[in-house]
Parts: C-alpha cells; structure tokens; sequence
C-alpha cells in the first residue's frame, strides 16, 4: 500500500540519530528498532541491516551513515520516526555531523563494559554544540562484564546525566528497546516546522546510482516538495525536475511528496555527482528562499598517493574515483604521477581508517586495483635565491609528495603541520600518558583535573606523529579510557629530512618519507626491517637500504632461494662441487642485475602500520 505521509504533521513526527563510540553496538540496536515497528521482519537473520557497503559488514564498523523512517503505535497514535544511523570512529566525525544536521534528538549509546570512551566524548560535544536533546542508553547489559553502576557515574561525571534519565537495554537480545522507542517519543521534541512556507531542504547526504544518477538525502525545513516540482540549488544555482521523492523503509519507497519536517531521498536527474553539495539548500524555481548555513568543509589531514595496478587503468580509476568521491566529499582529488608507477592521484584523507576504507571501498565498489603510496602529510617550504624561486614559482611551497621535497642546500626553513589536541585520561593513567606525549615531540600545555578521576592534558603534537598508530597506542597505555580529540594548530618550524628506501638500488618512491631529524635512523630501521619481513624472498639475494641524502642509515638483506645443485655430486672430487656452486652464484649475480623484484601491494600498508 502507498504511503500516505500527508497523515503526519509535524507532531508525529521524530528525527533522531544514534550516535556512540566505535563498536558499542549502535547498528545493532538500529536492527532491532526496525525489527520492533515492522520495517524488517523478525524472522530473518538481521545483522547490520543499515551497514549497506560491503566493507562494513566485512569489519563490522559503520562507515557511511544510513536513514531508515519506523512507523510505531503509541498512546493510540502511529508515529513517523526517522532514524540516521551513524559512524562511530573518529576519522569518520565529519559524517556525524552530517547527520546531526536532519536531527532534533539524538540516542547516546554507551557500552556498559567499556563505559564512557574517546568518540563517545567527542560525539556527545557534537550534539551538544547542534543543540539536540540528549537520550542516554546503557547497552550490552546482558554480558557478565557490565557494570551499570559505575558507567552511571561516569556520565554523570562526564556529561552531568543523571542516573535516573538513563535507559538500559540489550540491544542483541531486544532487552528494553521498546522502552526506547517509547523514549524517543516522549523525550525527543518534533522538528519546528511550517508546510504553509515555501519549500527549503536540506542535502545531508548523497549517493550515486549506476542507472539513476545522483540520489540526495534532504530533510525537509519547510514547505511541501513533490514529483514533477522544479527545485533549485541554492549552492550550484542549476535547476532540476524531481523525477521521485520518498522514504526509505529502509529500501526505497516512493511517497510521491514530503512535508515538513519529514526525511526522505530525492531523484532529480542530477547527473554529475559534482553538482550535489552536502550541506547544499533546495528551494522552489519560483520561490527562492535564504540559504540554510552549510556544513564547514572537512579539512583532510593525511595524504596519499595512489596508482592504478596497470595504466591502462588510468580512466576507469578516474571514474571510480569521481563516482565515490561523490559519496564521500571529505576526500581531495589531485593529480599526480611518479617514475615507477607512472601516472595517478594525490589523495587527501581524514585519517588512515578513512584512507583504509575508501581504497577498500574502491576495490570492492568499482573492480578498482590500485597501488596506494605511504601515508603524509602537508609540509611547507622556503626556499633561498631568486632562481630557485622563480623555478618554483612562489617563496613559500607546500609539499604534499615527499618525493618532490626540494634540495636540503636551496632551503631556507621547513615547516611541519601541528595540532592542538586534547586527551581526557583517568588519573591511574596519567604516568604513562606524560612519556607517550614525549615520545611523540608533545608539548604539554596544561594539566587539569576535570573530577576526582579524570585529567584533562592541552597538548601540542606535531600531525606526523600521531598520523599512523597514535590511537592505538593511547588506547593500550590507558586501558581504551582515554578520550582524544585534536584540531588545526598552523605550522612550526622543523628540522626535516627525506628518508629514501632502497631495492638493489632501486628507489621507492611509494615509500619516500619525510621524517624529523631525530626519528630518522629509528624509522628507518624499522622500515627496512618491515620489509624484509614482508617482501616475499627472490631467487636471487636483495639488500634493503634506508639512506638519507647519500647516507645509510639502515641495511638488511633478503636471502634467495637455493636450489641444492651438488644433490647430484656423491663422493668425487671436491672441485666438481665448487664449480656447480661457483656457476650458480655466477647466475644469481647475474639475476640481481636483471631481475625485477616484485613487491605486492599490500607491502606498503603493512610496513607502515605497527
């Protein structure tokens, strides 16, 4: 039957999200939510219904965030509730925002075993900051390690909730989720609303369709939209015909319209995702209206480079890119090319997950192989003399391909990226966050306790350090309590060198690095190590060198395979032995010389994750 959503005014109408830290359980309980109200049968094995993209369910996070509409009966009344499930790791923070954006209210999941945890934090602040009512729920208080008690005073502590307001469910089990629904109802405001106002959207997410074009997400502000209407992008200013208009449930389906207050997909043959903006306004042709604020861009933090496995490629991975670009506008596109992997693009990420994920996406999505180069990020340059600035058309240049880092003799001074972060540990920890912080060229700022139990540290890092397992360390030295969050700080002045690595003399510049000063030995130690460890052996010996500017800093040799040529020699003359050892060794000299050594794709992320 079609769905009439004229029967909801905005009163019956909730839009909420679930926001929590990575793995407490968030698309779990978003299962059982649209198990509850009948959007999905309950029959079937439902796991991570929301989790469309295949890189999601293969490692069980949420990477792009998903509407669902539930239709619930309450107090007599059936209730529309529109549900935007949401990422939980911090390098996909920018999708969360997106989201809050089409929301009123959102869901604050907390894993009663971990307790209150880093994102949990920092997505809390993000609702707070939107100004969202907050609905507190305790989940996986069915395992033996919940402790109730305890996160109960955390979040008090932390966010200052009281014990009383918090709900406490089993999202696996179904334990109390009907309570929830019941709370979102009660507790989460309806959206403010006019449908007598001309029509204002709202583009909070998009996605490309091979045989559709650009699908947008709107939540609808104002006003009434419907197929066949002319709407106008208030950011691109090109003007479409609404070919459909609906809710998801959780599929697809066409309603024909939405009101106000309402969130739903929309289809205007828009052809290149380029045109859709998230964060965009959409209006009538005839009735203009302002410009709703948009979101601020994501600043990308980490750069790539990436390759297709054979040029003949090149196209079909500008396509890809252009395509899944559109889903994930986070991500900068530019050109880029290199001597041994020929042409390709310089990516820019919000952190390595982010990286991780998109080239997974890229494969998994598009039949896209590619070759991605190690992890960097932006550094700044000043050169000295007037020819050496005329060649590089500017004083100052950023550099974003260590390859491409300019003679140590024609620099003046290096510039690296800083951030001002902020680490929220307990007090039990705060002994091994202080060497941690040093290790990594930390400037500690300030130390406050923010209660009894928990310290607050203002840190300075410098971006390098804490781009590759930063995280993870904080999280093993603090027991995964610690909660970190950093922004922008400008750049500082650096000594800095490029680390070079080695084949059989020959370069590679996927792993071309620029390292400080005092890290260089060490990292280059711990690279060529890696490799050796992780190039597969040749038939012939391969060194592995770490060098910088003409010095080895590091050196380890890969041994051949041998195949046992004196098998055949029993007893005789000790000459017949040397001279089939001698002709096989003249052969491997020969082999290293020509031969190529293959090194899979997979080597680089490897050796540069610890």
């Amino acid at each position: 039957e079609k769905i009439d959503l004229l029967q909801f005014p905005a009163d019956l109408i909730r839009n909420f999200s679930i926001i929590a830290h990575v793995d407490h359980g968030k698309s779990t309980l978003a299962d059982r939510l649209l198990e509850i109200t009948g959007t999905i049968s309950s029959n079937t094995k439902n796991e991570q219904v929301l989790d469309k993209l295949q890189v999601e369910r293969e490692r069980g996070i949420t990477v792009k965030a998903q509407t669902a509409s539930l239709f619930y009966e309450y107090k007599g009344q059936t209730y529309l509730l529109n549900l935007v499930d949401t990422p939980g790791h911090v390098d996909f923070n920018y999708e969360v925002s997106r989201s809050l954006r089409a929301c009123e209210g959102v869901i604050l999941l907390v894993d009663a075993n971990q307790g209150v945890q880093a994102q949990t934090v920092a997505n809390f602040f993000l609702a707070f900051e939107a100004d969202l009512t907050i609905l507190p729920v305790l989940n996986k208080i069915d395992l033996p390690g919940a402790d109730v008690e305890t996160v109960q005073k955390q979040m008090k502590n932390v966010f200052d909730i009281e014990p009383h307001e918090i709900l406490q469910v089993s999202a696996k089990h179904g334990t109390g989720v009907e309570e929830v629904l019941k709370a979102v109802i009660d507790r989460i405001p309806p959206p403010t609303t006019d449908i007598k106002k001309p029509f204002k959207g709202l583009v909070f997410d998009s996605t490309y369709e091979k045989f559709k074009g650009a699908v947008t997400n709107v939540s609808v502000k104002d006003g009434v939209v419907k197929k066949g209407d002319k709407i106008v992008s208030a950011h691109t200013k090109k003007s479409y015909e609404v070919q459909d208009v609906g809710i998801l449930y959780p599929e697809q389906t066409s309603t024909g319209c939405l009101y106000g207050g309402q969130v739903g997909y929309m289809m205007a043959n828009i052809k290149s995702m380029t045109d859709v903006w998230i964060g965009d306004t959409l209006y009538h042709e005839k009735s203009p209206v302002e410009a709703l604020p948009g979101f601020k861009p994501a600043k990308p933090m980490v750069f790539a480079g990436i390759y297709p496995m054979d040029q003949s490629e090149y196209q079909s991975l500008k396509m890809a890119l252009e395509k899944l670009t559109m889903n994930d506008p986070s991500v900068s596109v530019s050109n880029d090319n290199s001597e041994a992997l020929g042409v390709g693009f310089r990516l820019g990420f919000l952190g390595l997950l982010h990286m991780d994920v998109f080239n997974q996406r890229l494969e998994q999505e598009y039949d896209a192989s590619v070759i991605p180069t190690a992890p960097n990020v932006s550094y700044k340059v000043k050169l000295k003399g007037d020819k050496n600035i005329k060649f590089y058309g500017a004083e100052e240049i950023i550099i974003l391909n260590p390859c491409k880092l300019p003679d140590p003799s024609i620099i003046e001074a290096q510039y690296e990226p800083m951030v001002y972060s902020t680490i929220i540990v307990p007090v039990d920890y705060i002994g091994d966050i202080n060497p941690l912080c040093m290790e990594r060229r930390g400037e500690i700022l300030d130390q406050s306790y923010i209660d009894d139990t928990r310290i607050m540290f203002k840190v300075i890092f410098p971006l390098n350090e804490i781009l590759i397992d930063f995280y993870d360390e904080l999280k093993s030295v603090s027991s995964g309590y610690a909660s970190f969050d950093y922004e922008d700080h400008g750049y500082q002045e650096s000594d800095l060198v490029k680390i070079i690595y080695l084949l059989n003399g020959k370069e590679l510049d996927e792993l071309t690095m620029i390292s400080h000063i005092t890290k260089a030995r060490q990292k280059g130690r711990e690279i060529v190590e890696k490799l050796c460890k992780s190039i597969p052996r040749q038939l012939f010996k391969v060194s592995v060198q770490a060098c910088v500017g003409g010095k080895v800093l590091a050196r380890e040799d890969i041994q051949p395979y041998r195949k046992d040529v004196t098998a055949k020699c029993y007893g005789g003359d000790i000459s017949r032995k040397n001279k089939l050892l001698k002709r096989q060794a003249e052969g491997k000299k020969k082999m290293r010389m020509i031969g190529k050594i293959s090194v899979p794709k997979d080597v680089f992320i490897k050796v540069l994750t610890k």
